[in-house]
């Protein structure tokens, strides 16, 4: 299959993103479903504007992703960012819909295996957002594994997040992960974080201490034709995690409401999510927010390194 040619394709690169690709800047790519899906407005532009501001201070351009109109836009205008912030009936696309809601000129918010694919055909290689999706907890019998783990066996960008979702089956992710040969770093752990909370309680399969080590790893397994993604593990800030044993008693809850009300599907990870937040009175946001900033940062820094 030959690759397509992005200057053909239905996509528009944002003033700022056009420019850093002309000079070669280090862009880092952002996901749209926690715009759209992730919190209502209008604290969801607000996060999205500090998100790109961080990765600004670090020297690099944001480009946060989405479809609009059936286009792509990689980078949006601040028009654009708030238009997708308080729009509505917004589908969240991955690799099976992505080309779905460009064909039917929808809007589209992408999730991390969307986000790869189109950072990979805008060439850029590292992607910041909050944590993988993965292999859901009875997946022995729901089979309900997400897109982002063989998107990362095959797209070649940097994911730089806080650990799998804790709401998912965190060891058997791993071992997916493992068996698609995707590199798991922690960033200056020895424990692969849980999202909300520091640690998992499950040891890192690699470990790296700064943003140029991880770029030059990457550099390694570009010179040895090593394809696929790599995924970067960053805890979450001390001051704003949540302790795993706390976060596991809400989890249940919010498990056994999903299992109540029958939610399956692309439905359960909000559903879950939602549920926590009424749940935790708001402070898993509050922590969603920290380490989706903090994430951003390191980001920046890997793509400042490789570039």
């Amino acid at each position: 299959m030959t690759a397509p040619h992005s200057a053909s394709l239905p996509i528009v690169y944002s003033r700022d993103v056009a420019a850093a690709k002309e000079r070669g800047a280090p862009i880092v790519a952002l996901e749209s479903t926690i715009i759209t899906h992730g919190m209502p407005y209008p604290g969801n532009i607000q996060m999205a504007n500090s998100v790109e501001a961080i990765i600004r201070e670090q020297g690099a351009v944001p480009a946060t992703i989405a479809v609009m109109h059936g286009t792509l836009h990689i980078g949006l205008e601040a028009a654009e960012l708030e238009q997708l912030a308080q729009a509505r009936d917004v589908m969240k696309v991955s690799r099976a819909d992505f080309a779905f809601a460009i064909s039917e000129r929808r809007h589209g918010a992408t999730t991390v295996a969307a986000t790869m694919i189109a950072a990979a055909l805008g060439g850029i290689r590292v992607f910041a957002t909050g944590g993988i999706g993965g292999v859901h907890r009875g997946a022995e019998t729901s089979f309900d594994i997400s897109a982002d783990l063989t998107e990362l066996a095959r797209t070649p960008v940097i994911v730089v997040c806080a650990g799998a979702k804790a709401i998912l089956d965190v060891p058997k992710t791993l071992e997916v992960l493992e068996t698609n040969g995707v590199p798991v770093v922690t960033y200056e752990s020895d424990e692969f974080p849980a999202f909300w909370s520091r640690s998992s309680g499950l040891p890192s399969p690699l470990t790296l201490n700064s943003p140029a080590a991880i770029a030059a790893f990457q550099k390694t397994r570009d010179q040895f034709g090593i394809d696929g993604g790599m995924l970067i593990a960053n805890p979450v800030p001390e001051a704003d995690e949540i302790p795993s044993d706390e976060m596991e008693v809400y989890i249940r809850r919010a498990l056994d409401s999903a299992e109540q009300d029958g939610v399956t599907g692309k439905a359960v990870t909000p559903y879950l999510l939602s549920t926590i937040f009424d749940l935790t009175e708001g402070q898993s946001l509050k922590t969603n927010i920290a380490l989706v900033e903090n994430n951003a940062r390191l980001a920046a820094e890997i793509a400042v390194a490789l570039a």
